[in-house]
């Protein structure tokens, strides 16, 4: 009953998308959300079934990268775009900055949707850490009067309750600082190249590598629609997790982009720029589907299998969607090309890159307050509404937007090397066990121990 009710909040989707039936902006949007909603469960269930049957990070992953699918396909979309348009670092440079953004001509139009390419990207990576880390953080902690989560721990004082994350999430942890140390060097060359599509889809590669390593895990508190199809013997079970992935897949890849589009028309008959609406709105409606299926694991005291998501879909975001976006541009521009952006998406990429090497100093200890997650939160959301006050003329200061996204970085900066320099024993052992998970799956002995809690 509960998979024929996901199931039946994308029937109106699906028959309206069978039949070409036009609808109108705002019902668009209700339907492909419900949609969205309903493919969200399928996945989440999906996952915790496999966890059977493969390691539960692999399973993981898998989830991550099938609920960020919208993303790929938007930011796939603008590097086509500007690749079928003949963007490149020579050509764009010897435009201004009007005009690219007026789109005057096929060129100024290409090196516009290649800024947007990159835009939608920092756009996705900043809402997953500052919406997404931080909001199910809260979310977990006041759940657990109700869930009873071994995960949280309450603790007297203001806001000083934490949810207590598996160190297993090591690896994980390690391969994304790896991804931001890098991320910080894109800019550098002016455009995502093949050295960075090499680089990070490699580093996704070798992580999938040893997740597949791993051992498969038991989970004796699996409970509703995974407990019934665990139940099912092969080949059945696995063929259901399959359909699940599939269907919920497609309803994802087909929903989000008209979900998306349509609150971008609607923000743009409010007046909202374009360009913001790419980068925070689009984003928005697509990260969605991740987010809510990591809030019905967390509703499943679950919190542990939560984080391990949204950490894996920053990890493939930041390696596979920078990577991919670079090779989408290049088949589209017909030989191999280096996709271009301008300096205001070399400070978004910084700030993006910051952001998560501050999230890192927040989780390197295998935790979370509510207090880090309420700091997270309010430097994520205040430099968007700041950045939109300025771009909208509603406030007057003396920076420019650039200084802006170059002063959130520094602050980042500073608050990340502040933690890691308190921190700095959490963050050995945090390695450490990374290291030992890299050295089992290689068949040695692993040399650290890790300490009690």
């Amino acid at each position: 009953m509960q998979i024929a009710g996901a199931v039946l909040l994308t029937a109106a989707w699906v028959g309206a998308s069978l039949l070409g039936y036009d609808m109108g902006r705002v019902t668009t949007v209700a339907v492909s959300g419900l949609a969205v909603l309903g493919a969200s469960f399928l996945l989440a269930w999906g996952a915790e079934t496999a966890e059977k049957d493969v390691p539960r990070a692999f399973a993981i992953a898998v989830l991550a990268v099938l609920a960020v699918a919208p993303e790929y396909a938007v930011d796939a979309l603008y590097a086509w775009n500007a690749g079928a348009g003949g963007a490149t670092i020579e050509a764009c440079s010897q435009l201004s900055p009007a005009a690219i953004d007026a789109g005057e001509t096929e060129l100024a139009r290409a090196c516009h949707d290649a800024n947007l390419a990159v835009a939608n990207m920092t756009g996705a990576n900043r809402i997953l850490i500052g919406l997404g880390w931080a909001g199910i953080a809260i979310f977990t902690i006041t759940r657990a009067s109700s869930t009873e989560d071994p995960a949280v721990v309450g603790r007297d004082g203001f806001l000083k309750s934490a949810v207590k994350l598996d160190r297993d999430i090591a690896t994980e942890i390690a391969f994304l600082f790896v991804a931001t140390g890098w991320a910080f060097l894109v800019p550098l060359g002016g455009g995502i190249g093949a050295l960075d599509t090499l680089f990070l889809v490699g580093l996704y590669v070798l992580y999938i590598g040893l997740v597949l390593k791993s051992d498969v895990e038991t989970h004796d508190h699996t409970v509703g629609v995974p407990e019934y199809l665990q139940s099912w013997s092969i080949p059945w079970r696995p063929l259901s997790v399959l359909v699940l992935f599939g269907y919920s897949g497609l309803m994802i890849f087909t929903a989000v982009e008209p979900f998306a589009h349509g609150l971008e028309q609607i923000g743009l008959a409010n007046n909202i720029p374009s360009f913001f609406m790419i980068q925070w709105v689009a984003p928005l409606a697509s990260e969605s589907p991740e987010l809510i299926v990591v809030a019905v694991l967390v509703n499943k005291a679950r919190s542990t299998a939560g984080f391990n998501a949204l950490i894996s879909s920053k990890l493939n975001q930041w390696t596979l969607l920078i990577g991919t976006i670079a090779v989408v541009y290049s088949i589209a521009f017909g030989s191999y090309g280096v996709l271009p952006f301008d300096s205001r998406q070399s400070a978004e990429i910084w700030i993006t890159a910051a952001q998560s090497f501050f999230a890192l100093a927040l989780l390197c200890n295998f935790e979370i307050s509510v207090r880090e997650a309420v700091v997270l939160f309010v430097l994520f959301i205040s430099q968007v509404l700041i950045e939109f006050a300025l771009i909208q003329d509603l406030l007057v200061l003396p920076i420019t937007s650039h200084d802006l996204l170059i002063g959130y970085t520094v602050l980042y900066i500073v608050a990340g090397l502040a933690l890691f320099f308190v921190r700095r024993e959490s963050l050995k052992e945090l390695f450490g066990l990374a290291t030992d998970a890299f050295r089992t799956a290689m068949g040695r002995e692993p040399v650290h121990m890790e300490q009690a809690d």
